[in-house]
């Protein structure tokens, strides 16, 4: 089997309000301490005007719109600092947003000459009050999703209606693009409601078109097994396979917000997908 380049393909900065204000050196070194080639920054972008019916919390998921200049000055410094090191690349995590879409598109069209890498994610449904965010707290999500919905079925059948919404979005790129942590709605597993496993499968299994239809790759996330109350990675072995059988690329991703995160739960990836 051809060697295939060793990347970490979700990671964010200190352009992050909910993460580390650690300079991205620190990050990139330990990437290079640890063999990675290539190595994209992701970071959120600004969020319409109060999508989130939670202030405190708004201020916290994205950078502000005048930010977003800086950030990709950043990356295009690391760019440079790193070159001949590691290959950096310019990325946004960016977000399905119901209702809002156009905002997403706007900030597409506005950069991207400069922008790489996409990693399209869901954190997003509507709850009680407007859009709240399904990975804030396990009493959040009480409160304001499971209350609203009333079981976790329905909620679970929401989350994946806004992946499949996000995929068709996402294959509307010119850049490179991927789905992120698509199991996500597990991130609280061990102390919510149990769920469906069938269910969940199903809805998965009905990703698998959708992607093998698109240019679409997965975000091989494994941000969820340092996360106490889920214990996973976002994507279970049996989905990487069936995307290996389809054709449908699948990228490593640590999600790291600290620098001592880059790098996590690769052989979790190299042991399901590389050794295959």
């Amino acid at each position: 089997m051809m060697a295939m380049l060793k990347w970490d393909g979700h990671t964010h900065t200190r352009f992050c309000y909910h993460g580390s204000d650690a300079a991205s050196e620190l990050y990139i070194d330990r990437a290079i301490e640890l063999g990675f080639e290539r190595y994209t920054l992701s970071e959120h972008p600004p969020l319409p005007a109060n999508y989130v019916d939670d202030a405190s919390l708004f201020a916290e998921l994205a950078m502000p719109m005048e930010q977003l200049p800086d950030y990709f000055q950043y990356v295009k410094e690391m760019k440079e600092k790193y070159e001949g090191a590691i290959e950096i690349t310019a990325g946004l995590e960016l977000d399905y947003l119901q209702g809002h879409t156009d905002f997403t598109a706007s900030i597409v069209d506005r950069w991207q000459h400069e922008l790489q890498d996409v990693v399209y994610s869901v954190h997003y449904l509507p709850g009680v009050g407007g859009m709240r965010c399904i990975d804030f707290t396990p009493d959040d999500f009480k409160t304001n999703l499971l209350a609203y919905y009333g079981t976790m079925e329905k909620v679970v059948d929401e989350y994946y209606d806004h992946v499949e919404q996000a995929i068709a979005e996402a294959s509307k790129l010119p850049m490179r693009t991927r789905i992120g942590h698509i199991n996500l709605i597990q991130k609280f597993q061990t102390v919510l409601p149990p769920l469906d496993e069938e269910q969940l499968n199903k809805r998965m299994r009905a990703l698998l078109p959708l992607l093998a239809g698109s240019k679409v790759a997965v975000d091989i996330n494994t941000a969820g097994l340092r996360v106490a109350t889920c214990g996973n990675a976002y994507v279970p072995p049996w989905f990487m396979q069936e995307c290996i059988s389809l054709g449908i690329a699948c990228v490593y991703g640590s999600d790291a917000h600290k620098p001592e995160q880059v790098g996590f739960g690769y052989d979790y990836y190299e042991q399901h997908y590389l050794k295959r």
